[in-house]
């Protein structure tokens, strides 16, 4: 069975484990081992490089946050086996969700954390030929994962066994992180990531039919997309591509469409606070729902409460 924590509790797990920078500990505990290190780079920028083994598998749940942009490249090895792979995802609103982290298997990362505005000083630009990777906060982050490129693989190796000291160290990983970062947008450009997509059967438009009721119907704690594509039969990737044939949307920006017409009618009836509306269709944050609300109807939530009472 996995052992599930919350994000508070999985954070102070963390701060448990963590050691400053050039003071390495391991903190064995119920969960695992794990060895942690911070680099202060810069403001804006943050490095974590972490050696994990967990006893069993670990869930932790997320609550709706915003998100910088972030990458982390990870090194398993369980068994007599490795295998690499990265994760990118740009910056905007990161959904509540459940993350799943497997046990019984040394993990060795480098993750990175960059805000937004650190990136455009950065690139110099807006940014118009990868749209999808600065979102604003009250819109679903972009996402990616993949198979470290060898150019990928080398600088990560340079990170973990990096020579330097200091200001040296500081001036040599910070260097290493733009270049991840440039790989990886060179990566998304080059890499074909449209197609054709399938045919639906219509045993298949029915299955996403139903997710979207499920959807409706557990607006407040939505199934992760693994969860919702196991409940209605059907695998997670035809089910993401689906959603977007059937409904002309993801599965993410269907459940935040349907989560804003439901509040507008709670506040167009008069009976529920801002911080009740936003509660009954699943924000965490009454900043979030605010901004998602006047992004989506032009006005703030309080406003259109106050003008249809009138």
């Amino acid at each position: 069975m996995p052992i599930t924590l919350s994000q508070t509790d999985y954070a102070n797990w963390l701060d448990e484990a963590t050691a400053t920078e050039g003071d390495e500990r391991a903190d064995p505990t119920v969960l695992g081992q794990r060895q942690q290190r911070y680099v202060a780079l810069r403001e804006g920028i943050d490095l974590c490089i972490e050696d994990r083994w967990l006893k069993s598998d670990l869930e932790i749940k997320h609550c709706d946050r915003e998100h910088p942009l972030e990458f982390t490249f990870e090194q398993v090895q369980t068994g007599g086996k490795r295998s690499q792979h990265y994760d990118f995802f740009g910056s905007g609103l990161a959904p509540a969700e459940l993350w799943r982290v497997p046990g019984n298997r040394r993990i060795v990362s480098i993750n990175v954390h960059i805000e937004p505005h650190i990136f455009q000083q950065w690139s110099g630009e807006t940014c118009d030929d990868l749209p999808d990777l600065l979102r604003p906060a009250d819109q679903r982050y972009f996402e990616r994962s993949g198979t470290p490129t060898a150019a990928m693989q080398m600088a990560v190796q340079a990170i973990l066994h990096c020579p330097f000291q200091g200001l040296t160290q500081r001036l040599y990983l910070e260097s290493k992180v733009w270049e991840l970062m440039a790989l990886l947008i060179e990566d998304l450009k080059t890499t074909p990531n449209s197609f054709s997509p399938p045919t639906l059967k219509p045993d298949d438009v029915e299955r996403i039919h139903y997710a979207s009721k499920l959807l409706c119907r557990q607006i407040t704690q939505p199934p992760s997309l693994m969860e919702l594509a196991r409940a209605v039969g059907i695998n997670d990737h035809k089910l993401k591509v689906g959603f977007r044939q059937v409904f002309g949307t993801t599965v993410f920006g269907y459940l935040h469409e349907h989560r804003m017409e439901r509040s507008r009618q709670l506040l167009e009836a008069g009976d529920l606070s801002v911080t009740a509306a936003a509660e009954a269709v699943g924000f965490a944050s009454r900043g979030h729902f605010a901004a998602a609300f006047r992004r989506k109807y032009g006005v703030n939530p309080g406003v259109y409460a106050r003008e249809r009472r009138a």
